[in-house]
């Protein structure tokens, strides 16, 4: 099933042209990473496909609602202080304001879920503003999960993180990858962490300049 379509996109700013004739199809259970120097258009692109910019040219084609997509963003983790806890941050990402109860019985089976396996149990009734930029990532990474959405898609979620909990991050990507199918789409510059799961490979530079196996771009 195809899950997203990119048609001829253009992106500008300022007559600043960010991203242009990218085209690319994404089908359910893909792993892509997006790759690309800084100011390449990742950001600009995930954007785009979220629906937070407007192209200036092309189409995104969802063949699924945004319910069922997650957007872990790029975030100043120092304006994070105000008074949630870790708790109401994650569950604030399945909360629906029309509909009664907030959460389901699933819904907070799932938390407990999630929190365990990003090992962040202790911190779930402190506030957000007390946490380290670390702590305050694998919160917001835990709200993207919660929702087990179709399509999870994370804008350099690594940002702020040591190498042990990057690597254990990954391996819960992968294992949502593989066991409940999940679409990702992936900023990042981590790919040797990545090299095992054999993810597909989108190279930016303002327009796509490599798209396929990680083995033909390490030759690219």
């Amino acid at each position: 099933m195809t899950l997203l379509e990119v048609e001829n996109l253009k992106v500008s700013y300022s007559n600043h042209t960010a991203i242009e004739n990218i085209n690319f199809v994404v089908k359910e259970g893909e792993y892509i990473c997006l790759v690309g120097e800084n100011g390449s258009g990742k950001s600009t692109l995930i954007k785009t496909i979220v629906g937070l910019v407007k192209p200036e040219e092309g189409k995104i084609n969802l063949n699924i609602s945004l319910d069922e997509i997650s957007y872990f963003a790029q975030t100043n983790l120092k304006d994070l202080n105000f008074p949630a806890t870790s708790k109401e941050i994650i569950m604030s990402g399945v909360q629906k304001h029309k509909k009664l109860p907030f959460y389901t019985k699933n819904d907070k089976q799932i938390y407990e879920q999630v929190i365990k396996q990003l090992k962040i149990q202790d911190l779930e009734n402190r506030r957000i503003g007390d946490l380290s930029g670390g702590q305050k990532q694998r919160v917001l990474i835990a709200r993207s999960l919660i929702r087990q959405p179709k399509l999870l898609i994370l804008d350099e979620p690594s940002t702020g993180l040591d190498y042990n909990i990057t690597k254990e991050l990954y391996r819960i990507l992968e294992t949502q990858n593989k066991e409940r199918k999940m679409t990702i789409i992936m900023a990042t510059h981590d790919l040797d962490e990545l090299n095992e799961i054999k993810p597909r490979i989108i190279s930016i530079a303002k327009t796509v300049k490599y798209d396929g196996n990680i083995e033909g771009w390490k030759g690219f």
